[in-house]
């Protein structure tokens, strides 16, 4: 029960710094993989890790049983689609492994069972540049912003002021949510 509650703990944590992370340029993210569920069959990474932007110096969690599973990083596009996991440049087996995003390019992270890598417990993570992903969100904030509204009735407000409190109000409501489960 003590390890639920420390999990809980970890990944609000994660949460709370990518949402506030998340308003600083340069800033470090921390990617929990497979967001609640983590690292499992049942996760749907490719949902999750689609619309991530992943640059370098940010960090990936892997959460996972260490009796049931282990994840490893493969060489090759070839060895992640066909699930051979046979020569791994690395192994991760400690259940709550973190991984810095230290230089860009493609990296390829499988179950280290064949048959679960099969079943879709296995992420590609392209890594890009901070500067390509500080553009990659301004593209996006602009759109948002764009079609905000840029008045209220008491007087001019930005949207974007509107858009930072409702995310602050979003991130504790969920927390209390997550943590009262």
């Amino acid at each position: 029960m003590a390890g639920v509650v420390l999990v809980k703990l970890f990944v609000a944590t994660v949460v709370i710094s990518v949402g506030i992370g998340g308003k600083w340029v340069g800033a470090q993210v921390h990617h929990v993989v497979g967001g609640d569920r983590g690292w499992d069959v049942s996760s749907d990474l490719g949902t999750w890790s689609s619309g991530r932007i992943f640059a370098v110096g940010d960090k990936i969690w892997f959460t996972y049983s260490a009796a049931q599973d282990k994840v490893v990083e493969v060489k090759s596009k070839e060895e992640y689609e066909a699930c051979d996991v046979s020569n791994p440049i690395k192994m991760y087996t400690d259940g709550l492994d973190s991984l810095t995003l230290d230089e860009e390019g493609i990296r390829y992270f499988a179950s280290w069972k064949p048959e679960s890598c099969k079943n879709g417990l296995k992420l590609h993570v392209e890594v890009q540049s901070r500067q390509a992903k500080h553009l990659s969100h301004t593209d996006v904030t602009s759109e948002v912003m764009a079609d905000g509204p840029t008045t209220m009735a008491d007087g001019p407000t930005s949207a974007s002021a509107q858009l930072y409190g409702l995310s602050h109000a979003l991130f504790g409501g969920l927390l209390v949510c997550y943590l009262s489960l």
